[in-house]
């Protein structure tokens, strides 16, 4: 089978662009979205299919993610764009008590399909307030999920994963891999958000990596697999999955 080489921003577009075709529940919404198409380029052109289900917003994370709660109770599926993760803090009231709550505290008879995109993680010019890394801070909170794509494929994957899932996700998505291109098969089989990915299988020991790290770690792993193998201690690579607050691998 040949491959088919696209970047994580359109393996991540499919994924929505596919979801949206075969669940009229789902809907997205942000800032820059519609007219700009995503400050990556991820909804460019998805406004164009779907133009009432692809909404602008005011700059109001706060509104972004109580929206979010509200429609997801009252039975749809949205998808919120945060821009930046680094401004989820503004919003944390809502993820913290009211996303990550309401399962509960309508005794299971709610359901929270929410889906929060947030590009994380260091990028050229964007500076201390847009370069952080927040995901660890999530997977302390009961009631969310929390994945983190590697790769244009799994990325694909994960994100569709998420947009079916009952359960609240916070999906942070690096920046630096929006131009990252990769082989993404048309008949990607379904992904399990309660597992992790095991990138290379050896053995003894295991490293839990995420985000860009598996990629690098690939690149890099060659040497250093064969002086770990050399003194009998052959490593596994493993590209975690966040459930719940705990890390499965």
């Amino acid at each position: 089978m040949s491959e088919r080489i696209i970047t994580f921003g359109e393996a991540t577009r499919e994924a929505m662009l596919e979801e949206m075709r075969a669940d009229e529940r789902v809907f997205v919404y942000g800032e820059d979205i519609a007219k700009q198409g995503g400050i990556f380029g991820q909804f460019a052109g998805m406004k164009d299919e779907f133009p009432e289900r692809v909404l602008d917003t005011p700059i109001s994370e706060t509104a972004l993610v109580g929206a979010g709660v509200g429609a997801a109770i009252a039975g749809a599926k949205p998808v919120i764009d945060l821009h930046f993760a680094d401004f989820i803090g503004i919003a944390m009231d809502e993820v913290l008590n009211q996303m990550a709550k309401a399962h509960y505290m309508f005794g299971g008879q709610a359901t929270m399909s929410l889906v929060l995109r947030a590009p994380d993680g260091l990028m050229k010019h964007g500076a201390a307030q847009h370069s952080q890394s927040l995901e660890t801070w999530f997977t302390n909170i009961p009631g969310i999920r929390v994945v983190v794509p590697s790769t244009p494929a799994n990325g694909k994957q994960l994100l569709k994963a998420a947009i079916k899932d009952p359960n609240p996700v916070i999906y942070f998505e690096n920046k630096g891999l929006f131009p990252v291109k990769g082989d993404v098969p048309e008949d990607l089989p379904p992904i399990d958000l309660s597992r992790a990915q095991v990138v290379r299988e050896r053995g003894v020991q295991a490293l839990a990596l995420l985000g860009r790290a598996p990629q690098r770690a690939l690149r890099g792993s060659q040497r250093r697999a064969h002086r770990l193998e050399r003194s009998g201690q052959p490593t596994q690579l493993v590209g975690p999955v966040v459930r719940h607050g705990e890390v499965e691998v």
